[in-house]
C-alpha cells in the first residue's frame, strides 16, 4: 500500500511539472503595470512583479513568485544600479519564468534574471 501512495504522489507531481510552461520578457513593477505606465522596471522595494510577453500581455506572478523575483533581482549584481537609475540604459529587467498560468496569474516554479 505504500508502494502504491509513493507512486501515486511521484505520478501528480511529475504530471504537474509536465503542465509547467516557460515565459520570457520584461520582469515589472505589477502595480505600476495595472496603471499603464510607460516605465515600470521593479526596484528593491517592489513588491509585487509581473511579467510582460508577447507586446501588450502582462501576467502577475502569484505571492510565491513575488517572492522568488524579489530574491531573483537582489541577487542579480546589476539590480542595486537599476534601484539607483531605472531610465539608464540597459534598465530593463528581463526574466525567464517557468510555471503554470492560471488565468492572467502565473503561479511560478523558477524565475531566473538576465
Amino acid at each position: 500500500m505504500r508502494r502504491i501512495l509513493t507512486l501515486g504522489a511521484t505520478l501528480l507531481f511529475v504530471s504537474a511539472m509536465a503542465f509547467a510552461e516557460t515565459y520570457s520578457g520584461a520582469l515589472v513593477d505589477a502595480s505600476c503595470a495595472a496603471q499603464q505606465k510607460a516605465a515600470c522596471t521593479p526596484t528593491a522595494t517592489t513588491a509585487a512583479f509581473a511579467i510582460q510577453v508577447s507586446g501588450e500581455k502582462t501576467l502577475k506572478l502569484d505571492a510565491d513568485g513575488n517572492k522568488k523575483a524579489a530574491q531573483a533581482l537582489k541577487d542579480s549584481n546589476n539590480g542595486a544600479d537599476r534601484a539607483k537609475d531605472p531610465s539608464a540604459a540597459g534598465s530593463q529587467v528581463m526574466a525567464t519564468i517557468e510555471g503554470t498560468l492560471n488565468g492572467d496569474e502565473l503561479k511560478v516554479d523558477t524565475i531566473e534574471v538576465h
